[in-house]
């Protein structure tokens, strides 16, 4: 890839590593471990993600594709910090949203629209800045009917609504999406993925992580396969996309 000024990165990942060590026949109880005590020790180190160089620049909206268990949903989930590499360093600029796990940050007895404020604050929105914009995320998730119910009745496809409600109306110039946006109905998908054009119009970057190739082709700039942990491909969308169905299908 062709250098950028620094200046115009909004996400810069640098030689990063990220394992995982995965334990077999753990004991769950003190009977257990002391009767397997050895067989407790039993664990093997998985390596996720193996030296990734990345940037992204500003106003960017990049897809991060490849099957499962190739890294992707890791590599989202690093650049939002709710995880952190081995080795290696990740940098973002600007104020950054994610939608990684449905009804991440909800309390489950908190109503939709409590849960909108609550929410809403942990992005930084003061409390006159969420009024001034709850209809619009009330009117923009369509669940107006049950915004006052308790998030724990709510459906999967529900919680995707109002997680992508609340995500698109906190002023972040990063949005970091995983496959949640496969949930839901048709009719819905199909207005996140306009809203989604909109930002991108607007400047705004975004990287998110789907298998759906025909999204990736019409809405990014550019695709980045990994395979094994590993960058196989960066560049063009379509000719990333062309690369990893000739190899995959």
């Amino acid at each position: 890839m062709k250098e950028t000024n620094n200046e115009d990165i909004a996400i810069k990942v640098n030689h990063v590593y990220k394992s995982f060590n995965i334990y077999y026949d753990r004991a769950n109880t003190l009977k257990e471990r002391m009767l397997f005590f050895a067989r407790n020790k039993r664990r093997e180190k998985r390596e996720v993600l193996k030296d990734i160089n990345l940037d992204i620049k500003k106003g960017e909206t990049v897809a991060l594709i490849g099957v499962n268990g190739s890294g992707k949903s890791t590599l989202l989930k690093l650049m939002t910090q709710i995880i952190f590499p081995n080795k290696g360093q990740i940098e973002t600029r600007g104020k950054l949203t994610s939608l990684l796990e449905l009804g991440a940050g909800f309390h489950p007895d908190f109503s939709g629209r409590e849960n909108i404020y609550f929410n809403s604050s942990i992005f930084g929105l003061t409390r006159k800045e969420i009024d001034e914009r709850i209809e619009q995320i009330i009117e923009f998730s369509e669940l107006r009917d049950f915004i006052d119910n308790p998030v724990r009745t709510y459906s999967s496809g529900m919680y995707m609504r109002l997680a992508f409600s609340v995500a698109i109306n906190v002023d972040a110039q990063i949005l970091l999406i995983d496959e949640i946006l496969s949930v839901g109905d048709q009719h819905f998908q199909e207005k996140c993925f306009n809203k989604m054009r909109e930002l991108k119009q607007e400047g705004k970057t975004m990287v998110f992580v789907t298998h759906s190739m025909e999204s990736v082709r019409n809405l990014c700039d550019r695709a980045v396969w990994l395979y094994n942990g590993e960058i196989k491909m960066d560049g063009n969308t379509n000719e990333v996309v062309d690369e990893y169905l000739r190899v995959t299908m």
